[in-house]
């Protein structure tokens, strides 16, 4: 048992053993132990190290790697490494990677680059790259991969069988092949696991799926993660608005904006970009972050306006502005429960105008039981600290009337905000700030103003 112990805390971290090798200078080291890791180790140890790191070790990966090496990078640090290619190195870098994954680097290049890049390839994969590109790149049309394999309904599994067997290697995550009839209009898929199985002379036709709806290639990104996750897919079609086969989208894809979505919404609440670097310069860093940091400033200045009104009020009950953060932090807490409930909510498609009504009274109700727990809680708080009953009364009366102001705010911004078309993400925790605390203020101060006066 000891020994066991013993062996265990002997093990190193690959990641960590490689940090201490880049650190002591032995490169021929780092390269052998760098080239050892998978692609997905290699990004992640590239993204947790600072600018000047990063470019060694960019330096010491095998060319034929960098490639795959790159699509695991995020978007922030592949801008940074583009920022010193020409367009030789990114045809370079670029050279047999898929449609989807070429699109993804194109975009985030200047427009010459991208046609000398586009210039280098063959026919046929240049009109593929190009047709990714005129999609949006948060659409299917823009996240799917053009390589696909078809067959038409006439022909018999055996055949499909020989023509398989004339491909050296079939695309990554093949469960389908998909089935076209000759103007290449979707018409179904022949899972693989039936193509295996099937007497050999029955045709496709005859053991196709055809319940299964493709995917439009305008369709958002986020709709397409949740038809995945519904289905259980390993890949889907996507189709133009003819019905026409454009290609596929595979799971691997959608994790990725699984994690993108997630990204956002968690950086977007304190006012970030998703792909935000850690290790980023200062003056790169700073104008992203000074937007925000303003627009809380003027938030605050508006809540310090209201509680410049009653400057009198304060100056004669002094324990008032001992007690007077309380409200708006707690309504602060409350609104930001809700309104992440609702994005939640909202990203998964379980919001609509049907239900949006019962959402709004049942937060406003649980605001209500919360608000009345915490006023009697507060009140009597209040009360032991000061003697007076006044106080008591006013601090919870303002807590009642701010939680359900932010059950309110919670719930109704977030749908305000999806229909005038700005992400609630971003904007919501803001508005939702200043709601509770303006509200917050005015009614501590405006109640201690009636019973003081």
């Amino acid at each position: 048992m000891s020994q066991a112990s013993t062996e265990s805390t002997t093990v190193t971290n690959p990641l960590e053993e490689l940090k201490e090798a880049l650190s002591t200078g032995t490169f021929v080291h780092v390269r052998r132990m760098l080239n050892g890791l998978a692609d997905g180790d290699i990004a992640d140890l590239i993204e947790s190290s600072p600018p000047k790191s990063r470019r060694i070790l960019w330096q010491l990966i095998d060319p034929e790697r960098e490639g795959d090496v790159f699509q695991e990078l995020n978007e922030d640090v592949r801008g940074q490494f583009l920022k010193g290619m020409d367009a030789d190195d990114v045809i370079a870098l670029t050279d047999g990677q898929d449609a989807d994954d070429i699109a993804d680097i194109l975009q985030q290049l200047p427009d010459q680059v991208i046609r000398e890049v586009l210039h280098s390839m063959t026919a046929q994969d240049r009109q593929r790259v190009e047709q990714v590109l005129s999609f949006d790149e948060y659409t299917a049309g823009g996240l799917m991969n053009t390589d696909t394999i078809t067959v038409r309904p006439p022909l018999t599994l055996d055949v499909v069988l020989r023509y398989l067997r004339r491909h050296e290697e079939l695309p990554p995550m093949t469960d389908s092949l998909f089935v076209v009839n000759r103007n290449d209009e979707f018409v179904g898929t022949l899972p693989v696991s039936k193509l295996l199985t099937t007497d050999l002379d029955v045709t496709v036709r005859e053991i196709m799926v055809t319940d299964i709806d493709p995917i439009p290639a305008s369709m958002p990104d986020s709709e397409v993660a949740s038809l995945f996750e519904k289905n259980d897919w390993v890949s889907a079609p996507v189709v133009d608005e003819h019905g026409k086969l454009l290609g596929r989208i595979t799971i691997d894809d959608v994790v990725d904006v699984i994690r993108e979505d997630a990204d956002r919404t968690l950086a977007g609440l304190a006012g970030l970009s998703e792909e935000e670097d850690a290790f980023a310069p200062v003056m790169h860093t700073v104008p992203r972050r000074a937007l925000w940091l303003g627009i809380n400033l003027v938030t605050v200045i508006i809540a310090a306006s209201v509680i410049k009104q009653f400057q009198a009020t304060i100056q004669q009950v002094v324990a008032l502005a001992i007690l007077m953060p309380i409200v708006p932090s707690m309504g602060g807490v409350a609104g930001t429960q809700t309104l992440t409930l609702m994005v939640r909510a909202m990203a998964l498609g379980h919001v609509n105008n049907s239900n949006a009504r019962w959402l709004l009274l049942r937060e406003m109700a649980v605001g209500l039981c919360n608000g009345l727990l915490l006023a009697v809680a507060i009140g009597v708080i209040a009360y032991g600290f000061f003697g007076d009953f006044r106080l008591g009364l006013i601090i919870g009366m303002a807590m009642i009337i701010n939680l359900l102001t932010a059950a309110f705010c919670g719930t109704g911004l977030p749908l305000l905000l999806r229909k005038m078309h700005i992400d609630p993400v971003l904007a919501g925790g803001v508005i939702l700030t200043t709601f509770t605390d303006c509200v917050g203020f005015f009614s501590f101060l405006g109640l201690a103003t009636y019973f003081y006066r």
